[in-house]
């Protein structure tokens, strides 16, 4: 029996499996992760839409750990990243560890340890627990009166419906984010007619993509530090682009002008580039990368509607301006509820306390990870991780670092728990959101903040800095429950 401290883990992403693997070539083997789908691999499971890609490259959206020769192409698809994940999951003898079609209703602190129950009736018990399940695993649909009259086919992009035959459609998609500008280019070449919705036009960058050549491939094998190199730049990159979009806005006007750029080359007809120019600073909402959507938006089939929505009627979509677009085929590309972090799973911490109660006024965690009376509770990606730039990977490889230590600490036969003080929550988050509301983040309405303005989703600073904020845990930070004492204090 092993009795190094327990680890329940949820969700399979990139995330959940990090975690696993790190602790495990730690000497930590006592993880179970707990996945709700019959199979692993989060988002890259879930979003199986025409065109689902990455938009990050696929040198630098992997472990650092696991670098993989064998990308197909430089922004990898859907398929690819899903097949990485179960190759990762394979080789570091993760699977034994899994148990799927489990989804976590609830999880209690109680006597020094965790109770998670399931909706299949189950019970686990665990030392720690680390909800692993991500900023985008919950699709958000809209409040738009009269969804439910529709009497054609309706879905959202992340629930894709392929049993729905496109061709030939008339085809209403409500939205223009991450999803929609990969999606729409490919359901247009089938679609009699694709209308897009539009309430907020996104800065669009091209990509520098391609698909890997043999003899590339057999170069990364061989000589794996040229890999690395590409892995490097694009890194350096996405710093840069962090820098200004969190301290020097000057700095994104290069990459303002190449939008500007992209939507004169490929849009002719000056109204239609005029009603897909954005009108708030760049970064402020997500930059989406894309060779296709500007000029999908040129093609015949495909019009671009900014008046907004008013009511979904039973044979389509009626906007402000009376106008009703008839539709056989209605897609939500609404993206994510990405500020309701682990909803709508129920987490009590000590004495009972509420996780939904402490975040009443918007997720916070002492470096996104861990919450004042919630004792050896570690999130991944949780609040204020998220990157504007650059690879979210790379911070989850920081976060399963610093859980790694915890749980070290945690083995210690003195140590019971570990509850990050109130006082050090308090003064992270007070730095974090001053920090914020002088970032692009700020200046505009987006998925990135709360209704109340708060920014309860991104990093302020660079990943370099994150990196060195979580190198090493610091006891000080924690009240140090003992086993036998039942005392708290610092170590």
């Amino acid at each position: 029996m092993d009795d190094t401290p327990s680890v329940l883990v949820v969700g399979t992403g990139f995330g959940g499996i990090g975690t696993a693997i790190e602790l495990k070539r730690a000497g930590f083997p006592n993880v179970t992760i707990l996945e709700r789908a019959a199979e692993p691999g989060g988002v890259w499971r879930e979003n199986t839409y025409p065109g689902a890609a990455c938009d990050i490259p696929s040198p630098l959206y992997s472990f650092s750990f696991e670098p993989n020769p064998d990308w197909p192409k430089r922004y990898a698809m859907q398929p690819d990243i899903h097949a990485y994940l179960k190759h990762v999951i394979a080789k570091y003898g993760i699977e034994p560890h899994i148990r799927y079609s489990r989804e976590v209703t609830s999880a209690t602190y109680e006597d020094g340890r965790w109770r998670v129950e399931t909706a299949q009736g189950e019970t686990f018990e665990a030392d720690v627990f680390v909800p692993a399940v991500g900023q985008l695993s919950r699709p958000a649909w809209p409040s738009i009166p009269g969804r439910e009259t529709f009497t054609g086919e309706a879905f959202h992009s992340a629930e894709w419906n392929h049993e729905i035959p496109l061709a030939g459609k008339r085809i209403a998609v409500i939205g223009t984010g991450a999803s929609a500008i990969q999606f729409v280019p490919e359901i247009r070449k089938e679609a009699a007619h694709v209308t897009v919705f539009q309430r907020t036009p996104p800065y669009i960058m091209g990509k520098n993509d391609g698909r890997y050549k043999a003899w590339q491939k057999r170069l990364f094998r061989r000589l794996p530090k040229t890999q690395l190199f590409g892995r490097a730049r694009i890194f350096l990159l996405a710093e840069y682009a962090t820098y200004g979009m969190t301290r020097y806005p000057l700095l994104t006007k290069i990459f303002e002008l190449r939008t500007a750029q992209l939507r004169r080359r490929h849009l002719k007809d000056r109204a239609l580039r005029r009603r897909v120019k954005p009108n708030y600073p760049l970064g402020c909402k997500r930059i989406l990368f894309t060779n296709d959507y500007l000029p999908a938006l040129a093609q015949p089939n495909v019009s671009v509607e900014t008046s907004s929505i008013k009511e979904i009627t039973p044979r389509g979509i009626r906007t402000a301006d009376g106008v009703e677009h008839e539709a056989d085929v209605l897609i939500y590309g609404t993206g994510f509820k990405a500020t309701e972090f682990l909803g709508p799973m129920k987490v009590l911490g000590r004495d009972g306390r509420s996780l939904s109660e402490a975040w009443r006024g918007g997720a916070r965690a002492y470096l996104g990870m861990t919450v004042p009376g919630f004792p050896n509770l570690f999130c991944v990606y949780g609040p204020n991780t998220n990157l504007g730039a650059g690879s979210i990977i790379y911070m989850i490889e920081r976060q399963a670092r610093y859980l790694r230590q915890a749980v070290e600490h945690l083995a210690r036969p003195d140590v019971a728990s570990l509850e990050v003080r109130a006082e050090v929550e308090e003064r992270y988050d007070r730095e974090v959101q001053t920090r914020l509301s002088h970032s692009v983040w700020s200046g505009c309405t987006s998925w990135y903040r709360q209704e109340n303005g708060r920014v309860s989703t991104n990093w302020p600073g660079l990943v370099t800095e994150y990196d060195r904020r979580t190198r090493a845990l610091d006891p000080a930070d924690y009240l140090v429950r003992s086993i036998r004492a039942g005392s708290s204090g610092p170590r």
